[in-house]
């Protein structure tokens, strides 16, 4: 058995952190205001060739926000996948509105094509606004996630969103850094193609803040107004005045400081990324039974998760692979389970839930931080 133990997804920390989280204390900005956060706002911005952005507590704060933006309400619906992490959909419940569950494609984000359908089949267009027929909702909005670091087809999904009169608010929480190498977004980042995009900091993801999320748009007007309810949404600062329900959401300094060092070492860690893709491409592509999901041809992702599919008749169940993986010390994962059978969400509508159920039952991902060597993905590999 393995001595050591390898992570799932965990922080890389060795770049300018402790250097500028020193100078955040030092110097005593801590909270939520101080010049990194300013910093760190513009530069990551600059980073996506976003017109600006509002940093906020976590991604689903930024979500939170963006839907408010959007103009949902209680009296509406908003599309959503089923294959997610379920703090995506949460805020569609904190508004009081009611998600519309849409299921996955191969990408693992959401389906397009059953999107399309839903829309003309199940809805009706009445005073250029979307209605579903059977719950006379208003369908404002679709939420689209670009899942492990891939790229939901944006291609497909605006027009789509445009003909219907639909708002897009993009959940990249696990994809900055992925952008269209080719077509009509070439050289567009995932959370900038629609009205507003999310990212998260966790601290599994690519980078980190330890918590903490922003919000981009190329929408000026959008992100003066984001930044307003993240910040309580004071008319009169001084004098205590506010104009609307606002938030305490403000990203604090030691947190921008931590994330202006991490920014400063995205693309290494992309490339980090795409090598150990590889390596684990090269051996299971070896193994009968199991492939490892692909990316999409026309993005360069920031290849965040990785997900083995097991085939049916493959010598382990998924579970039984995930035993067997932690018996030797390495940590592994399913996908998350399906939301729209998550207690919270039973009875909500669902539209034709069939591929994202298949991939739930054959995906397992496995170790992927940047701190991950060639030899922990033997060491892997050698297991499968």
């Amino acid at each position: 058995m393995r001595e050591s133990f390898i992570p799932l997804s965990v922080p890389n920390l060795k770049g300018n952190e402790l250097k500028y989280v020193t100078d955040a204390v030092e110097t005593e900005w801590v909270s939520t205001a101080g010049p990194y956060v300013n910093q760190f706002e513009e530069q990551l911005a600059a980073y996506v060739h976003a017109q600006g952005a509002v940093s906020c507590q976590n991604g689903t704060s930024g979500l939170h926000v963006g839907l408010i933006l959007c103009g949902v309400t209680r009296e509406d619906a908003v599309i959503v996948p089923t294959l997610t992490f379920i703090a995506a959909v949460n805020p569609v419940k904190y508004i009081g509105a009611e998600p519309v569950f849409m299921d996955c494609d191969d990408s693992l984000c959401m389906d397009p094509v059953k999107l399309e359908n839903y829309c003309a089949n199940e809805c009706e267009m009445q005073d250029n606004k979307l209605i579903d027929k059977s719950t006379g909702k208003h369908v404002k909005a679709v939420l689209v996630v670009h899942v492990f670091g891939n790229m939901a087809d944006m291609e497909a999904i605006m027009p789509i969103a445009e003909k219907y009169n639909l708002k897009v608010l993009e959940d990249a929480t696990e994809a900055i850094g992925t952008y269209y190498t080719e077509g009509k977004y070439a050289g567009k980042f995932a959370g900038t193609i629609g009205d507003m995009g999310v990212y998260s900091f966790n601290g599994n993801k690519i980078i980190t803040t330890g918590g903490g999320g922003i919000i981009v748009s190329q929408n000026v007007e959008l992100l003066k107004h984001a930044k307003h309810l993240t910040t309580q949404a004071k008319a009169d600062e001084v004098n205590f005045m506010h104009d609307e329900i606002g938030f305490n959401y403000r990203m604090t300094n030691l947190q921008a400081a931590l994330g202006l060092a991490q920014l400063e070492q995205l693309e290494r860690f992309i490339e980090t990324k795409i090598r150990n893709y590889e390596l684990y491409k090269d051996s299971i592509e070896r193994i009968d039974g199991l492939r490892l999901l692909p990316f999409r041809d026309e993005i360069r992702s920031n290849h965040w998760f990785y997900a083995v599919f097991c085939e049916n008749g493959y010598k382990m169940t998924r579970d039984e692979m995930i035993h067997l993986l932690s018996d030797n010390k390495i940590q592994s994962r399913p996908i998350w389970g399906l939301i729209s059978e998550q207690i919270p969400y039973q009875g909500s509508k669902c539209y034709r839930i069939e591929k994202a159920r298949f991939y739930w039952e054959h995906v397992v991902n496995v170790p992927c931080s940047t701190n991950l060597t060639a030899e922990d993905v033997r060491e892997v590999t050698a297991l499968l």
